[in-house]
């Protein structure tokens, strides 16, 4: 890079500037009016070359003088007014320590960088499009012609309910309104393979986007959908209950196990069958019961029959609670012999199938359920008075308790699961041996349409 700035400065296309920093800013004129040269424009090249070498062998404090290129203050470009190649920084840097003392600027490291490195195609945001004219002067003047790379720019993928801004995303790291860059609720590759997206979905979420030259946002539902998509094909099911109440089944013998059996993934033919063991005692999830339900509810509810999946119907026979808080503790219910799933003759119909898990072999595990970071569909966007930070979402993690069939004990870090009728999982590099952590990647529906909907209302 600097043997490219000499070879600038003897082609007389750069010159050492004493103007201060603010001094140049003032003298950039505006894009309707010109700018005004500098006084140091027209040194020599013998001069200019010794004040550059002078420059980088630290004979000046910081911010004496900068290198510029040599170009047209008044291009309608405020970008090709001069600008600023060198500054002086005496600092140390993390690979080359005090060796240098001048530093390059962005613009003048791009293009010379892109083709040092053998890049053909810069990739930039719309708002580099204005850098271009200037990626192309340097080249042109530095006769660059083989292999010359080449800025082209795109529309940036902007997310709803979320943000991508560095800035705004590291004030959330150092408020530790989020637990580090690879939080599971963060928009970064670390934060996504985290929450347990997996490649595929985020491939084919990009090719679904595509790429565009106008600024748009796109709804977090498609990558989500994309999400469900791929992991229906291949993560494999377990059942696992977040929310748990004891039903007890009166008429199921006190010492017997059954194993149910139940397909590791339904969407794979070539997919094997997993045991799932059931006995008297189960949990079931709080949501699946009602004592008095509406009309339309067709889960466990007192006098109703239901199907536990993989094994058998059960009704309702009654309930018992807390005498002091009136909370449910545990759902006495009976079972009907001849319904196993496979092998029903009961010739009972039921409308809901619901999940469960045997409580003597359940795996207590801890469930990481997280959800949007932002209520607002574009917290970038604030009110007059309101800052992205007040759109941030309470309940974006909710920590619980889960039981789950033995199964979830054969996955390991990063493995993908579908929890039945619940959503997918993955399991966090946080979990032990003693404690297996999930984190919610996505639910099963999107419950978020309904609520974006209402909030355009």
């Amino acid at each position: 890079m600097f043997d490219y700035a000499v070879t600038l400065i003897k082609k007389g296309k750069a010159f050492v500037c004493d103007m201060s920093f603010e001094d140049i800013s003032n003298s950039r004129g505006t894009p309707t009016n010109p700018g005004k040269e500098s006084p140091y424009r027209e040194r020599s090249v013998e001069e200019n070359l010794e004040l550059f070498y002078n420059m980088r062998d630290g004979k000046y404090p910081d911010g004496a003088k900068v290198l510029r290129a040599k170009i047209d203050m008044s291009s309608p470009n405020m970008h090709m007014r001069d600008p600023v190649l060198y500054r002086i920084i005496h600092i140390d840097h993390h690979r080359t320590g005090n060796k240098w003392c001048i530093y390059p600027m962005y613009d003048w490291t791009h293009g010379q960088s892109d083709y040092i490195e053998k890049i053909t195609h810069s990739l930039c945001t719309l708002e580099f499009e204005v850098h271009r004219p200037l990626y192309d002067w340097f080249l042109d003047n530095l006769d660059i012609k083989e292999n010359r790379p080449r800025q082209i720019e795109f529309a940036r993928l902007n997310l709803t309910y979320t943000i991508m801004s560095k800035r705004k995303l590291l004030e959330l790291v150092e408020n530790k309104v989020v637990n580090g860059w690879d939080d599971p609720r963060m928009p970064t590759i670390s934060g996504l393979r985290r929450r347990g997206y997996t490649p595929a979905a985020i491939r084919n979420f990009s090719e679904k986007v595509g790429i565009a030259k106008r600024e748009n946002i796109i709804d977090m539902g498609l990558l989500e959908y994309c999400c469900r998509e791929d992991l229906n094909k291949t993560a494999p099911r377990a059942m696992v209950v977040i929310n748990p109440i004891k039903v007890v089944i009166e008429n199921y013998p006190d010492d017997k196990v059954e194993q149910m059996s139940g397909k590791i993934n339904p969407e794979d033919p070539n997919t094997s069958m997993r045991k799932i063991p059931f006995s008297k005692t189960i949990y079931i999830d709080k949501n699946d019961f009602m004592e008095d339900p509406p009309k339309k509810f067709f889960r466990l509810s007192p006098g109703k029959v239901v199907r536990l999946k993989y094994a058998y119907i059960i009704k309702c026979e009654s309930v018992e609670k807390d005498p002091k808080t009136g909370e449910i503790k545990e759902i006495r219910c009976t079972y009907y012999p001849e319904s196993r799933s496979g092998q029903d003759t009961s010739n009972i119909k039921v409308k809901g199938t619901i999940h469960w898990v045997s409580i003597d072999h359940a795996v207590k595990a801890t469930a990481r359920l997280y959800d949007r970071l932002f209520l607002n569909e574009n917290p970038a966007n604030t009110k007059e008075g309101k800052d992205f930070k007040d759109y941030i979402n309470p309940d974006s993690l909710i920590v619980s308790d889960c039981y789950g069939e033995p199964s979830i004990k054969t996955f390991k870090t990063g493995d993908n699961i579908q929890f039945e009728r619940t959503g997918y999982f993955t399991i966090d590099p946080d979990s032990s041996n003693e404690n297996i952590v999930f984190n919610r990647t996505v639910t099963l529906r999107d419950s978020w349409a309904k609520i974006s909907k209402q909030n355009k209302k």
